[in-house]
C-alpha cells in the first residue's frame, strides 16, 4: 500500500469519526521552531515556566516517538450557534445553588466564560477520538506501526504542525484559521511510524487585517503574530497563579475564564459555521455566570462547576480572584472611573 492511499483511508476514517479536518505532515524540524526559541527569549511566556522544557523535542517533532515518519493532525470545530447572555437552569444548579435561570434579575453583574471550556473536556473527548482513529488504521492498514495520540500536553508545536500539514494558517492572533471553518478549533495529533503522503502547507489569508491587533483589551498582540502571552487574558485568568498586575485588570473587563475577542472579531469566524459535533457543543458551563456567586465560591459550588470540563485548569481560588476583578471593572465603570486607579 503507497503511503498516498494510506493517506486516504486514514482521511476517510477521520471524516467517518466526525474530525472536521485532518492533514499529514512528515514528522521531523518544524519549520519556524527558532520563532519558539525567540518568543521564550522575550518573556512571552510569562510564568508558563513549563513550555521552557523539551524545547529540542518542540524543534523536531521525531523526538515524539522512536521511528516516527508522519504526523496526523486533527481539528474540530467549537464554534457554539450564539452566545446565551442568560443562565439556563438546568446549568445554574452547577454554581453555588444558584436560582439564576429565565427569571434572574437583569441587575446581577455576570461574568464571561471562552466558548471552549463550556463544553466536555476536550483533552478526553478528542484523545478518545484520535484512539479509535488509530484502531481504525490498525484494521484497515495491513502494517504494524507504532503511534502515540497527543492532545494538548506533549512537547508538540501543534499549531505549527498544523500550519505545515495545511490544517490552517496561524493567524495574526496566533491562532489556526482554517478559511471556512475559522479559528474556533481543537487540535490533536498521532505522531506514527507510518509513511504517509504528506498535504501542502496552508496559504496565509490575513492579509492587512488588524482587528485581532486592534482589539485586544490588554494590547497582548504586540506586533501580527506576536502574542505577549504574560498580557493576554487567557493566561492571566487561567494560567496566572499569583495577584494579577494592577494595571492589566481594568482590560480583563468581565472576562472569567479566558478570553474570546480576538477570535470574536476575526472576519473568517463570523462567516464560520457552528460546529456541528453534538459532544462538543453540549453546553457544561454557560457563556456567564453570577459574579457574586463566584467570588464567595465554595469548594462544593466549584467541584460541581468544572466536572466533565477543562475549567479545573484554574484553581477555585483563581475563579475567585477573577470574579472580584469583574465586579470591580463593573462597579468601577459604573462610576466613570477605570479599575487600576490609585
Amino acid at each position: 500500500m503507497t503511503p498516498a492511499v494510506k493517506a486516504i483511508r486514514v482521511k476517510r476514517i477521520a471524516r467517518e469519526l466526525g474530525f472536521d479536518r485532518l492533514r499529514i505532515v512528515r514528522a521531523g524540524p518544524v519549520r519556524n521552531a527558532r520563532y519558539y526559541r525567540d518568543w521564550l527569549a522575550a518573556g512571552y511566556a510569562g510564568s508558563m515556566r513549563y513550555l521552557h522544557r523539551n524545547t529540542d523535542c518542540r524543534a523536531d517533532s521525531s523526538h515524539i516517538l522512536p521511528g516516527a515518519r508522519s504526523i496526523i493532525c486533527a481539528a474540530l470545530s467549537y464554534r457554539r450557534a450564539t452566545e446565551k447572555d442568560r443562565l439556563p437552569s438546568r446549568v445554574a444548579a452547577r454554581t453555588a445553588g444558584g436560582t439564576a435561570g429565565v427569571g434572574m434579575p437583569p441587575a446581577v453583574p455576570t461574568g464571561r466564560v471562552a466558548q471552549y471550556v463550556r463544553g466536555p473536556d476536550y483533552h478526553l473527548v478528542l484523545r478518545q477520538r484520535l484512539g479509535v482513529l488509530v484502531d481504525h488504521m490498525r484494521a484497515e492498514i495491513d502494517e504494524p506501526f507504532d503511534a502515540r495520540v497527543c492532545v494538548d500536553t506533549a512537547p508538540l508545536l501543534e499549531r505549527e504542525l498544523a500550519a505545515a500539514a495545511g490544517v490552517g494558517w496561524i493567524g495574526k492572533n496566533t491562532l489556526v484559521i482554517d478559511p471556512a471553518l475559522g479559528s474556533f478549533l481543537f487540535l490533536g495529533e498521532v505522531v506514527s511510524t507510518l509513511e504517509l503522503a504528506p498535504d501542502e502547507p496552508a496559504t496565509d489569508h490575513c492579509g492587512t487585517c488588524t482587528r485581532c491587533l486592534d482589539a485586544c483589551p490588554t494590547r497582548a498582540l504586540v506586533a501580527p503574530y506576536q502574542m505577549d502571552a504574560s498580557r493576554c487574558i487567557s493566561y492571566l485568568t487561567i494560567e496566572h497563579r499569583g495577584e494579577i498586575p494592577a494595571d492589566l485588570r481594568d482590560g480583563i473587563g468581565e472576562w472569567v475564564y479566558g478570553c474570546d475577542v480576538c477570535q470574536d472579531v476575526c472576519p473568517f469566524n463570523a462567516k464560520a459555521p457552528p460546529a456541528h459535533d453534538a459532544e462538543i457543543v453540549r453546553e457544561y458551563i454557560p457563556s456567564r455566570l453570577e459574579l457574586p456567586q463566584l467570588a464567595r465560591l465554595t469548594p462544593g459550588d466549584y467541584k460541581r462547576l468544572v466536572r466533565g470540563t477543562a475549567a479545573g485548569r484554574a484553581t477555585r481560588a483563581m475563579w475567585q480572584r477573577n470574579a472580584e476583578i469583574a465586579l470591580r471593572n463593573g462597579a468601577e465603570r459604573s462610576a466613570g472611573t477605570p479599575s487600576n486607579a490609585t
